[in-house]
């Protein structure tokens, strides 16, 4: 990745990241929208240590997943393996990614687009997905809808986000502080680990905001059709007070 692509090492230590990203709420959305005929090839950008590529293989799908991060892939293959289950993950920049072969799903779950902190990083991703995906495929993403309120707030004052327990045995305590760039529309975010009971470091976490009339247009210029945008996981209509952007997309030219 770039220079300037700052997400901290503490938070891709893996259990730490494990310990806080127990919920599966979008499992169940992506789940839908997988192909009835289980012979068909998933793909999942952006899979961490695969909190949603091992429920999907354990249903039966032939699914990989994709991460740039080594140690989000070795923890992956880890839990494959003790779940008795042969998932294809590969480390790779998604940016650049070439498998030499195509898919009939791809999804970027889990806000991952965020991590795109230029317009030319999305545009490359976007022509990736379309080299990889079949004819008929479709292509899946959710990301945050931008809330101006909340980024006003976020930069009064340290907020606690998160207290949990490792499976290492660790208590892990996290508070934020963030600083909304308006000219890059990047969110620098800090998190404040303190490990236990005891202060461990700041670690960066930026997420470049999409707004949604731009993130829409940069979909239709990139080649897809928007078949759904969907405000919420239980595929709500997306609104003013929708806190998620969620696609459902097709190539264009394609029957819908």
């Amino acid at each position: 990745m770039s220079s300037n692509y700052q997400v901290g090492d503490l938070i891709y230590d893996t259990d730490i990241y494990d310990g806080m990203n127990t919920h599966i709420n979008d499992l169940q959305f992506y789940k839908r929208w997988l192909p009835q005929n289980k012979d068909t090839q998933i793909l999942e950008l952006c899979c961490g240590t695969g909190r949603l590529t091992i429920p999907i293989a354990k249903d039966g799908y032939d699914i990989s997943g994709v991460d740039y991060t080594s140690s989000m892939i070795r923890q992956a293959k880890v839990k494959a393996s003790n779940a008795g289950l042969k998932i294809e993950f590969i480390e790779a920049d998604i940016r650049i990614l070439d498998l030499k072969k195509k898919y009939d799903l791809i999804f970027i779950p889990f806000n991952s687009i965020h991590h795109l902190y230029h317009n030319e990083d999305l545009f490359k991703t976007f022509s990736i997905v379309q080299n990889h995906l079949k004819e008929g495929g479709l292509f899946l993403l959710d990301c945050f809808n931008p809330n101006i309120q909340y980024l006003v707030e976020g930069e009064k004052e340290q907020k606690e986000i998160a207290t949990y327990t490792t499976d290492d045995g660790r208590e892990i305590l996290i508070k934020q502080t963030m600083q909304y760039e308006r000219k890059t529309q990047i969110n620098r975010i800090e998190w404040h680990y303190f490990i236990d009971g005891e202060f461990d470091s700041i670690q960066n976490l930026d997420m470049r905001l999409f707004f949604p009339q731009e993130l829409d247009s940069y979909i239709e210029w990139a080649g897809f059709t928007v078949i759904h945008k969907f405000g919420g996981f239980e595929e709500q209509i997306f609104d003013d007070n929708s806190e998620k952007q969620i696609y459902v997309l097709k190539c264009k030219n394609e029957t819908v």
